[in-house]
This record gives structure tokens, sequence and C-alpha cells, in this order.
């Protein structure tokens, strides 16, 4: 890949794949809210996979003109919305390269969520891609982009360093430490742990501790 480096902003930001967003990051500007394209053809999907079921041909035996052509619009629009997934995230990813020297982002997992009830937005937010779209970028441009283990980040508090004794559950929004009282969206202070683990504490960050400070224990 041919480097195209940008100007150096002096910025970083830290990224934290959501339930409420595909991405919540450390700077409101870049948040990604769920495009939803998946949401936008499941009822057309649904139809074309109506059709071939009701038309799906005997082992052995061609399938007739009407399962082929639901079979053909069935793949055309899976082609589509993976196209306009991938236009959606490179177009974010590129500009939180182009604002961005540093990009502390959450090493997603799709494994974690293929059994909960976040599979199906998961999926149709194509956080996986996004994901790649973000690091082909930053590499494109000469950015530093730092992968972050994603276990305890919703347990952990992003100003003091404490974690939780149990995980919240996914319905919990709110991220309240009760070892320093700071109180704050949940995925926000995801997106902080993301720079902290980095190494990352740039000023104007609101909500992270510094640098070399004690890890306390939450109560």
């Amino acid at each position: 890949m041919q480097v195209e480096p940008l100007p150096e902003t002096g910025r970083a930001i830290g990224i934290d794949w959501g339930v409420k967003e595909t991405a919540t990051t450390t700077s409101d500007a870049h948040d990604l809210p769920h495009a939803g394209h998946g949401r936008t053809a499941a009822q057309r999907l649904a139809r074309y996979q109506r059709m071939m079921a009701r038309r799906k041909p005997a082992k052995g035996q061609a399938g007739s003109k009407g399962y082929r052509e639901a079979k053909r619009q069935a793949a055309k629009l899976h082609r589509k919305v993976a196209a306009q997934r991938q236009d959606t995230g490179r177009k974010w990813a590129k500009a939180v390269a182009r604002d961005h020297d540093r990009i502390a982002v959450e090493d997603f997992r799709p494994k974690f969520l293929a059994k909960s009830s976040m599979a199906r937005k998961a999926a149709d937010a194509a956080i996986s891609a996004t994901k790649r779209a973000l690091i082909e970028m930053g590499r494109k441009h000469g950015r530093e982009v730092r992968l972050v283990h994603p276990a305890h980040t919703t347990m952990d508090c992003a100003r003091c360093g404490a974690r939780t004794k149990h995980a919240l559950p996914l319905s919990e929004r709110t991220y309240a430490c009760t070892a320093c009282g700071a109180v704050s969206p949940r995925d926000k202070n995801s997106a902080r742990v993301m720079l902290v683990r980095a190494g990352w504490n740039p000023a104007g960050v609101e909500g992270v501790r510094p640098p070399g400070a004690p890890l306390p224990e939450a109560a």
C-alpha cells in the first residue's frame, strides 16, 4: 500500500464499537450512527427468500425460472447492502484519519456478539468491515493505529481506572464509578478507556486519568 501522509493534527481519538451507534468516540463529531442499510433492505430480502422457499427444487432438479430470478434478486440485494456499508465505513474512516494522528480502537471480535441480542444490529452495522476500513485508512495516511483488547472495557473507569465488580447489562447505558463518582454514557466511557489502554492521554479529552495515576478499586 502506498502511504499518503496527511498533515499532523496533534489529536488522538478513542473508538468503541457500540449498541446505540456503530462507533462511539471521544470526539462527538466523529460518532458513527447505525446506517441501517440492512434493515432498509430486510423486507425485500424476506420476500425473495419466501419466493425461493416456495419454489425450491427437489434434489437433483434444476430450479424454476421463478426460483432463479428470486435467487438472483436476493444476491443483487446482498451486494448492494454490502457496497453501501463499505462506502459508509470508508467515508467515516477517512474523516477519522484526516482529523487524528493517533487512533485507539477496540479490537472488536464478532464472536463476542454472535449469540446475543446485539447480533443482528452488529451485523447490520458491519462493524467488522468498518474496523478494517479504519485500519487500512489509518495506515494509508501514516496514522498510528493501536488495537485495544475489549476485555473489561465496559467495566473500567476512564477517569480513575477502577473496575466494577460486575459487568454491566447491555440495558444499562450509563457508567457510574463508585470509586471516584464519575458518571458518563457507557460507550463514551469505553471510548476513553481505549485511549488509556493505548497509553495516550491527550489534553482536552475530558474524563481521562493522568498517566501514572494510581488505580483505585471500586466499592
